[in-house]
């Protein structure tokens, strides 16, 4: 399991979130924090997740600006 911040990229953040799980291995645990602001990234990295193929395992806030993503690469879930 790894965590990554990506806090730094503020709302453009989707396209890391994606490489690193493309070179994250199959079955392995991220944990992603990012700002969220008007809460349309929460959204927004959800569908990526979801476009993607891979699982989304949990979506909470952390603080009153942060946000954190569980996402799995599990096999079977790339379509």
């Amino acid at each position: 399991m790894q965590r990554y911040d990506l806090r730094g990229l503020k709302d453009d953040f989707y396209g890391r979130m994606l490489e690193i799980i493309d070179e994250t291995p199959m079955g392995e645990v991220s944990i992603f924090m990012f700002e969220i602001g008007d809460f349309t990234p929460v959204q927004k990295s959800a569908d990526v997740i979801k476009e993607a193929g891979w699982t989304l395992m949990n979506s909470l806030k952390f603080n009153e600006t942060d946000w954190t993503i569980v996402v799995k690469k599990v096999k079977g879930d790339v379509q």
